[in-house]
């Protein structure tokens, strides 16, 4: 019988190479994985729907939020079909097992004076972070690109002279989208002033081929985004909860605003269902209520 560790390394590798997750949700999934077999302590041909049930329990005990329960049950069923496909066990204990249904709430978006706040916030930083900010910030603005697609942009996947970018995106797949001109412009600023600068400091990474890089002249990191972030939106006074994915949020929701066909939105954003990008119409619904409610004289 193969070992529990190297089920769960066998299990890493079917996740990153078969159904061909990110790095993050891989994680995700290795982690809710370990917390099931922790609190199971029992061999794994032993498990029974009613383990799973009594595990769903231990959860809503714990007070985790359906979210959560929902995205664990999603990895546990995932965990037991690699396990039924690779003949560990005969039948799937967790096949039957409803996922809850969550109430999709609607993302946080910007409006068009706070994109203007933030930017213009930025226009007045000419430091080594506020320049690169700036780019990050424009750029993501422009194309409506994930965080993770930004921070691993490779200088040669830059076309700024025909203004466009090379994304590889979720499960490799390559997509290009364009950018307009005060993104381009950004970008140059960034690369002709602090990028060089910040190879300079670390003479091991002048061959980075990463566009956006640290004080260290390393790549650019998830959490270094998370707090210039933060930042510059307490900077531009904007109140709203954003987070790095507010700017796609925001992007897609502008271009419909703008009267964009639903299937080009799809295209930019990458994503491979269009009922995905659906939910970018209800916030624009949303939008048109307001302004109808602010300014019809019968409303």
């Amino acid at each position: 019988m193969i070992s529990l560790n190297n089920l769960i390394e066998n299990f890493h590798y079917y996740l990153l190479l078969e159904r061909k997750l990110s790095k993050v949700s891989t994680e995700f999934y290795l982690s809710d994985t370990k917390e099931f077999l922790n609190w199971l302590k029992k061999d794994l041909t032993e498990v029974s729907e009613e383990e799973i049930k009594r595990f769903i329990h231990h959860l809503k005990e714990k007070n985790r939020n359906s979210s959560t329960i929902a995205r664990k049950i999603s990895s546990l069923r995932s965990f037991f079909y690699f396990l039924n496909k690779e003949g560990i066990i005969t039948k799937n204990p967790i096949e039957e097992i409803e996922t809850p249904k969550l109430k999709r709430k609607l993302p946080t978006v910007l409006t068009i004076a706070e994109i203007e706040k933030l930017f213009n916030t930025l226009e007045n930083k000419k430091d080594l972070e506020g320049i690169r900010a700036k780019a990050m910030f424009e750029l993501l603005y422009a194309t409506g690109i994930r965080v993770s697609e930004l921070l691993n942009l490779k200088i040669n996947d830059l076309n700024l002279e025909e203004g466009f970018i090379k994304v590889l995106g979720k499960r490799n797949k390559e997509r290009i989208v364009p950018m307009g001109e005060p993104a381009i412009w950004a970008i140059k600023e960034y690369l002709n002033l602090v990028r060089p600068l910040l190879l300079k400091k670390n003479q091991k990474e002048m061959g980075n081929p990463y566009l956006f890089l640290n004080h260290r002249g390393k790549k650019f990191s998830r959490m270094g985004f998370w707090k210039i972030l933060k930042k510059y939106v307490k900077l531009a006074g904007i109140e709203k909860r954003i987070t790095p994915h507010t700017f796609r949020h925001t992007f897609a929701t502008h271009l419909l605003e703008g009267g964009a066909n639903l299937r080009i939105v799809q295209e930019l954003l990458g994503h491979s269902s269009i009922s995905t990008t659906q939910i970018y119409t209800k916030i624009n619904k949303e939008y048109l209520r307001q302004i109808y409610d602010a300014f019809h004289p019968r409303r």
